[in-house]
């Protein structure tokens, strides 16, 4: 199963018809197909790698939300502890799975009674085989048939099911702040649930810090920490003393970027840079667009300020920029803009070519403000 396309009208404050798209529009080099696509099907690509970016508060969040969104429908069919108001939002998912196109419609409610559960309504699901020569044509009405008679199930739960049949992880939001004793916990129970050996995780901490020789969990409270050669036992709380910020969430997240290579989920990474030095976004990257690494066709898809790091997508099909007026706007660089290939795209952020620079009068009216205070004014 890869996912496609999502669309969503009355989601927060977006536009209504907000949409995503994994699906290459651009030309495909040899290049690009060898480090920046996935051919799911015959002449059918998605990206290895896709980001949002935009300044603060400009939807990039909201964004990779609607990507959680769609991937808890199509692993969990449900919705659940979501941080938004789930009420009339109308959703339409376009997957692939098993040679075939499926389109899902719903229309979302809120059950007063369900308490952070969604209500599934006017449900309907289409398929159509995939065929190469109509690989253009893969989101037309044409060919989509609806699957009728399928059975009853309870109302928050997604007809999906009937489709996909199990629960599986397909993708995964990480959006840890990286601090605090549960940070820990949840590491050794991510390395457990996908089976990550303790090699691993040594290996993954060292990147971070490398006179970090161990660590291992002795129990849910207490942790062997073998440090410049000494090892000592520690509480949860003493080891948060001990390893920075930094360290814990880069080393937590490496952990699913492990999960997700080697088991082929999809990972999503909401403000991707936190915490992290600019190479080590950068390396993270390149591990998705290896396919000697990526055998199991992951995809990373992250928000970002980091402009530069954009510099490494070949494409820009798979770049959104996000932006905020009185509603939520994703408008695709591809698509939207006239960038011409070989110019450097941190260099047309810079040069506010895609109009989400810092508002600059605001800037000089705070400085001013600073520089003229109340006390100057009645001198």
């Amino acid at each position: 199963m890869k996912l496609l396309r999502v669309r969503a009208s009355n989601y927060k404050n977006c536009a209504d018809d907000f949409t995503i798209d994994l699906v290459a529009k651009s030309k495909k080099t040899s290049e690009d197909k060898e480090y920046e696509l996935q051919e799911i099907a015959e002449e059918l690509y998605v990206f290895n790698t896709a980001a949002f970016v935009g300044k603060n508060a400009s939807g990039k969040t909201s964004a990779i939300e609607l990507m959680e969104c769609a991937y808890s429908i199509l692993s969990e069919f449900r919705l659940e502890d979501k941080h938004y108001n789930y009420d009339n939002v109308k959703l339409e998912i376009i997957f692939f799975h098993e040679n075939s196109i499926y389109k899902y419609n719903t229309v979302l409610k809120e059950d007063p009674n369900l308490g952070s559960i969604a209500d599934f309504t006017e449900q309907h699901i289409y398929r159509k085989k995939y065929y190469k020569s109509k690989v253009k044509d893969i989101y037309s009405e044409d060919g989509f048939e609806e699957i009728l008679c399928l059975g009853e199930l309870p109302e928050d739960t997604s007809i999906v099911f009937f489709v996909l049949k199990k629960k599986e992880t397909r993708a995964v939001y990480f959006n840890c702040d990286g601090e605090g004793a549960d940070t820990y916990r949840l590491m050794f129970r991510a390395m457990k649930t996908y089976k990550i050996s303790r090699e691993v995780l040594t290996k993954v901490i060292k990147i971070f810090d490398d006179k970090i020789q161990s660590l291992e969990m002795v129990d849910e409270k207490h942790y062997k920490l073998t440090y410049q050669n000494h090892a000592k036992e520690l509480s949860d709380s003493e080891l948060v003393f001990m390893l920075s910020s930094g360290t814990t969430k880069g080393a937590l997240l490496y952990i699913f970027v492990v999960a997700a290579l080697e088991n082929g989920f999809d990972l999503l990474i909401d403000e991707v840079e936190n915490h992290f030095h600019k190479t080590l976004v950068e390396n993270m990257i390149s591990l998705f667009k290896d396919k000697t690494v990526n055998k199991k066709s992951s995809t990373l898809i992250f928000t970002t300020h980091y402009c530069e790091v954009l510099d490494l997508f070949n494409r820009q099909d798979n770049i959104w920029i996000a932006k905020s007026d009185n509603k939520i706007l994703l408008n695709n660089m591809y698509e939207t803009y006239n960038i011409r290939p070989e110019l450097l795209k941190s260099r047309q952020f810079y040069n506010n070519a895609f109009d989400t620079s810092v508002n600059y009068d605001d800037l000089m009216a705070l400085k001013k403000e600073l520089i003229f205070t109340e006390d100057d004014l009645l001198k």
